[in-house]
């Protein structure tokens, strides 16, 4: 019961933030600040020639668009001469030599925040899309004069097959996590496919600095490290998610994983605890149920038990994926949880003894 008890607080009193999230009671800024907007890329061609014009063509009154192309071996270097011809708020840093000592974006990020006209940074990546024109707009209008940090959603496109929903779900999973704590005056992390801070916030903690030889956590890690919860705000509006396109296998969507998981161990300690006792707590939920069972305890009892948290669940997340815009796998859900936990728990393990994930 003790392990149903940390549940149930976990969905009515933390995640249910999100699902009951009220948008007409938030402040809204009336003023709408200068944009910059900033992407890296690496061999992106494909997507940048389909995506990088729907975020060229905004409704919104001031911003640019700073794309960093880095070291690209494909025609990037020739559609972005193209499209600047074509959009003046275009913006483009070319660095043509692989400089980044470090794997991962960090580098050719900070050289992109650098260069930035604008304080107010909207950061997304060269295979997102937003939802539509009023993305700068929704982004933006959620800062206030303290308002430092605003948390998007990243989706993935809804695609055939059993991983394509698994990979939303668990993607749904994590923001559900990451907005509802931030909701809670609890931030911990953000994505890199839809996130906005102040370039001043950036220079004055000091970038990237303190985790720079970390491959990944861009987003994560620095959130960790800047957001509080005076100064953060999520921004769940449907016009305000991008769309990319998920891992397709399910070895590349397992190394997706490890990597992001590789940045955990970094995050306070507060954060660490919390999402820890979730997590302890809903395999310790499944495991004391499927003992109990073995030793003979009434199975309508523990049926009853069970089903406490699972409609508890279904209610919960079904509010926050109608939030979010997500759709058909609900029924699937007790299933992708049990198989989540189980890669987790192996991709943690295996993290303890791999020295270097690879980007």
């Amino acid at each position: 019961m003790g392990m149903l008890f940390i549940q149930l607080i976990y969905y009515w009193i933390i995640f249910s933030r999100l699902a009951f999230y009220n948008p007409s009671k938030r402040p809204v800024s009336e003023k709408r600040e200068p944009v910059s907007v900033v992407i890296c890329a690496k061999n992106e061609y494909r997507n940048l020639v389909r995506f990088l014009p729907l975020i060229l063509e905004q409704n919104y009154p001031e911003y640019e668009v700073i794309v960093v192309n880095d070291a690209s071996d494909d025609d990037t270097f020739y559609l972005l001469r193209e499209l600047s011809g074509k959009y003046s708020h275009l913006k483009v840093v070319h660095i043509h030599q692989n400089l980044n000592f470090y794997v991962g974006k960090k580098f050719p990020l900070s050289i992109g925040i650098k260069s930035a006209k604008y304080n107010t940074l909207l950061l997304t990546d060269a295979d997102c899309y937003p939802a539509g024109t009023e993305w700068i707009s929704s982004m933006q209008s959620v800062f206030t004069d303290k308002t430092r940090v605003v948390l998007g959603y990243g989706a993935y496109l809804p695609m055939p097959g059993i991983l394509n929903k698994m990979i939303r779900f668990d993607t749904l999973n994590v923001a559900m996590q990451y907005m509802s704590l931030a909701l809670a005056k609890l931030p911990y992390m953000g994505v890199g496919r839809n996130l906005a801070y102040h370039k001043e916030l950036f220079f004055n903690s000091g970038g990237f600095m303190k985790h720079y030889k970390i491959s990944s956590g861009d987003d994560d890690l620095f959130i960790n490290e800047v957001a509080h919860g005076w100064n953060t705000r999520i921004q769940p509006l449907s016009e305000a998610i991008t769309y990319s396109k998920p891992k397709v296998t399910l070895g590349s969507w397992f190394r997706q994983k490890r990597r992001h998981l590789t940045t955990g161990s970094f995050y306070r300690i507060t954060h660490k605890i919390t999402l820890g006792l979730f997590s302890f707590s809903q395999l310790a939920f499944y495991t004391l149920l499927i003992l109990l069972l073995s030793f003979g305890v009434d199975w309508k009892l523990l049926l009853g038990i069970y089903l406490v948290r699972l409609f508890t669940q279904i209610f919960i997340i079904k509010k926050c994926m109608i939030r979010l815009g997500e759709k058909n796998f609900l029924l699937l859900i007790p299933f992708f949880e049990l198989f989540l936990m189980m890669v987790n728990l192996l991709l943690g393990f295996a993290g303890l003894f791999s020295r270097k994930t690879q980007w």
